[in-house]
């Protein structure tokens, strides 16, 4: 009878792992559907050229053509991050940086293929994570390399941190913690952070405190380090979610039923008009620009707000 009950609780539990996957994986095809759907939707010709308008009657930020200055991401965009005074975009095939706020881009060749889904840094590393695992910079994210032994991570899909606490959390291995830096990894909750994608945000004042997108809900928060989660609400379907670095309680994430704006932790939230088919944003460090990251093709747009959203414009 033992035998039995373990026989359908580890058949229950592989299941489940199955489930939050194949949900993983229609969020994202369903959302690469809807996003080239809409392109071809609002694509219309103005005195002989093309324009995308922008999602909500709020938002002004228009997109006149193609831009030499956008840089390559491939087919998905999912992170656009300020890092220092880089500011960095990161696709399924590419990543590329910034030093001037998005007017000029270069490629990072060491982080060609990564994916990179989620962005962290630490007092001596920029990290970032991906399909292939977790890389590492040691000079201000001008180069990468894969992390290998203790400090390797398979398929990472969302990762942040502060100082030295860093978070990632993976569809093999749930949500995991290291206190090192990134240097070693130790399962924090085996459950947890499977559906998660994106770069999670950890209180610098309170590195227990964390918020991530959940792709197959909304936000997720947890107040003992990953150990526990519940819904902070927010966009169905979240993809990214920034805070204000100067007041932690102004959030603004996006999903796949538009972008929601809150200014007390979540508590509550109000619609926001962002760039049409904005997947990604980043504050940068003072907290007096948002930064919003759009898919054309297999290139990554970005535009930039100094009103809290109210208002969007190209940065190149």
């Amino acid at each position: 009878m033992a035998k039995t009950t373990r026989s359908s609780s580890t058949g229950s539990h592989d299941n489940a792992v199955q489930e939050r996957r194949a949900a993983v994986e229609r969020a994202r095809a369903w959302r690469r559907t809807w996003w080239a759907g809409a392109a071809v939707a609002v694509v219309a010709v103005a005195a002989g050229g093309a324009f995308f308008a922008t999602r909500g009657s709020g938002s002004s930020a228009t997109t006149a053509g193609s831009s030499a200055a956008a840089p390559e991401v491939g087919g998905d965009l999912h992170t656009v991050q300020a890092v220092g005074d880089a500011l960095f975009v990161g696709g399924h095939a590419a990543v590329a940086v910034s030093h001037d706020g998005g007017h000029q881009w270069q490629q990072v060749p060491s982080l060609h293929g990564a994916d990179a889904m989620g962005w962290a840094s630490t007092p001596d590393a920029v990290l970032v994570g991906g399909h292939p695992g977790l890389y590492r910079s040691t000079d201000a994210g001008a180069t990468f390399t894969k992390a290998t032994g203790a400090g390797a991570v398979a398929d990472v899909h969302a990762l942040g941190g502060t100082g030295t606490t860093v978070y990632l959390a993976s569809p093999k291995s749930g949500l995991m913690a290291s206190t090192d830096g990134g240097r070693s990894w130790q399962v924090r909750n085996a459950q947890a952070g499977r559906t998660f994608m994106g770069t999670i945000l950890v209180d610098p004042k309170d590195p227990a405190r964390l918020i991530t997108p959940d792709l197959s809900a909304a936000l997720a928060t947890s107040s003992d380090g990953g150990l526990t989660w519940k819904s902070l609400g927010g966009p169905v379907g979240a993809m990214a979610v920034a805070w204000n670095p100067s007041d932690t309680r102004q959030l603004i994430a996006v999903g796949m039923d538009g972008a929601q704006a809150s200014s007390d932790g979540g508590a509550t939230w109000r619609p926001i008009d962002l760039p049409k088919d904005t997947s990604a944003l980043t504050y940068d460090a003072s907290g007096r620009t948002l930064y919003a990251g759009v898919l054309e093709g297999q290139s990554a747009r970005t535009f930039r707000s100094t009103d809290a959203g109210a208002s969007w414009t190209p940065t190149a």
